[in-house]
Parts: C-alpha cells; structure tokens; sequence
C-alpha cells in the first residue's frame, strides 16, 4: 500500500454484499472545516445497505444520483490523525465519534468504510472515555435517531417527511410501546425512555426478552407468540422501529391524544383513521450533530445508555457483515473493526 493511499471497501455497481471490494483508495484530502480520523470502528446502519442496493424501496424520482465508485458508511469511531488550519475545538491524537453526513452524504459522500475519513468538524465529538471504539461507532445514527425522535430534535432544517415539524412529546409517566426494541434503534429508545421515567413495553421475539429486561423494559410481548395490538390498549406513544406499510396496525394501541412515531414512514396509509382517533403521526430524518453526540458523551461514559453489539466483522469481511445484516434479528448493532 502506498503511502497515500489506505484499505477501503468499494463498489462499483448497485447489487448484494458481493459488489463490496476491498481494495486501495486514495486518503482523502483535507479541506476547511474538516478533521482527518484514522478510523478504528465503523457501526452498520441500514442506509448502508439502502445504498449499496440502489435505494430501490424508494420512488425514483427519491432516489439519489450516484457516481461510482463509492464508499459506503456513515458511522465512526477513532483518532483525530489532523485537522485543518480553521478548526480549533480538535486536536490530532483526540479520541472522536461521529455520523458523517447524513442525509446530504446519502449518496455517497460520507464515505466510513475506511481507514481514514473526512469529518466536518461540527458533526464530531469526543469519544466517551469508558467504551471502547467499537462501542462507540455503534452509537452515532442509531441513537441519535432515537433522541431527535424522543428527546430534542436540535435543528430547524425542514423535514421532507411532513408538512409540520416534528415534535417529541414528554415521557415522564407516560406508557410507550417499542415495536423492534432490540434492534440498533429500539434497544436505544428503550433506555432513553427509562431515562425519562416511561413505562415500556417492549415488542421484539423471545431470544431478546432477557436483554430487554436487563435494558429496563417494564413488560415484554413476544410477537411470534402475540400480536400486540390485539391485546395492548390505551398507549400514549409507539415507536415503531420497524415502520412501513405495516405501522398504521399500533392505531388501535393509542389512546385519543396518543402518538405513533414510525423510524420507517414511508407506506403508512392510515392518516385519515389517525384522524378520527385523534392520534398524532410524526417522523423526522435523522441528521449529523456533534452538539448532541457531545451531550449523549455523558449518558455513554456513566452507563446510562449501553451500546449492545450483535457481532463484529473486519473492515475486509464487509460481505458477511451485510449477509448477516441481511438476515434480520439483529440484537443491537453490527460493527466493522479497522484497527
């Protein structure tokens, strides 16, 4: 390998886990604003395999232009290797975290599965010092689609989802029901919810019933054995982590005043019913933010919130880690190790 150049994983065509390479890349050169990290941990996430896919769930007209070959990925975790004559608040050799540009990186220009990327400076932070890196590339989209959803949004872009800005509705004393509760998102939301003093029910299959306890689930409904919107009533919010066309089913769940937030919006239908039920459907698109990543730093490093790993796979096994995203079930998040 030469000296400017670095291990990466490209693809040169849209298809399966097979069009992943690994292969030489140029390192990418530094330009205002921007930190270089040596990467030592990138977290899976599924815009990875939207991507490497074509983003074929999504209309055309949605679909982003694409220019290969590119490098997939938006989650990283490592070492600040240098940092460009205007940025201040890093330091070469600090210890950092970050999703990188997301959404408007979507098409390709985030670029983490590698060992070294560009990060602008305002979606970094410093790496909890009590977990390792793994742990926390884990963390970035995962958890903070979580807390946009739940918490704080923390911007004023507007959202391309809905008319209305989305709004967190406050947990204290609330019921909240957590469809897919063990996946990247759900073990998240399932924590914060704990946090801010929620009652939650977890929805997931019964390999995940300890974890979830363990997470502070206050019950747990096993969907391969019950359905749980033929059962559970008078909910005050659903975060359905699965979403889609199936969302609209938890309406029956929800209270008048209530709220369903699905992860995954596209294809619910059920608008006019929320109406006349008097629920309110939000979303929100997750977006790069080193503010927040600096305030979730603390929860991270006292134990507050856990990083839970389903399975970890080196930077040159991308395949298998696709093939096993691919399978479903995930429990937590799928790592890339770098170093």
């Amino acid at each position: 390998m030469k000296a400017n150049t670095m291990k990466a994983i490209r693809q040169y065509e849209f298809g399966g886990p097979e069009v992943l390479h690994y292969e030489d890349a140029p390192i990418p050169e530094l330009k205002p604003g921007e930190v270089l990290v040596h990467v030592h941990a990138v977290g899976i996430n599924p815009p990875d395999l939207y991507l490497r896919d074509g983003y074929k769930m999504l209309p055309p007209e949605w679909q982003p232009k694409v220019s290969f070959p590119i490098i997939l990925g938006t989650d990283i975790s490592g070492i600040v290797k240098a940092v460009a004559d205007d940025v201040t608040n890093f330091l070469v050799g600090d210890e950092v975290y970050s999703m990188v540009r997301f959404p408007e990186g979507l098409a390709g220009e985030s670029r983490a599965y590698a060992e070294y990327v560009n990060v602008p400076a305002s979606e970094l932070a410093i790496k909890p010092n009590s977990i390792s890196h793994v742990h926390a590339a884990g963390a970035p989209m995962s958890l903070l689609t979580a807390w946009q959803f739940m918490i704080e949004l923390g911007h004023n872009h507007p959202n391309p989802l809905q008319p209305n800005k989305h709004e967190p509705v406050p947990l204290e004393g609330k019921t909240i029901l957590i469809n897919g509760a063990a996946g990247g998102v759900g073990h998240f939301a399932v924590q914060l919810a704990k946090w801010k003093g929620a009652r939650v029910i977890a929805v997931a299959s019964s390999k995940h019933e300890a974890l979830l306890y363990d997470l502070g689930a206050d019950e747990f409904i096993d969907y391969t054995k019950i359905t749980p919107e033929d059962v559970i009533r008078d909910i005050d919010l659903v975060i359905d982590t699965i979403g889609g066309e199936t969302t609209g089913r938890f309406l029956r769940t929800l209270k008048r005043g209530g709220s369903l937030f699905p992860i995954f919006p596209l294809g619910f239908s059920g608008t006019e019913e929320a109406e006349k039920l008097g629920v309110t459907i939000s979303s929100v698109q997750v977006r790069s933010s080193g503010i927040q990543l600096t305030k979730l730093k603390d929860l991270l490093d006292d134990g507050t919130i856990r990083v839970v790993i389903d399975s970890t796979y080196p930077l040159f096994d991308a395949k298998k880690a696709h093939k096993r995203a691919s399978l479903g079930h995930i429990q937590g998040k799928i790592v890339l190790t770098v170093l």
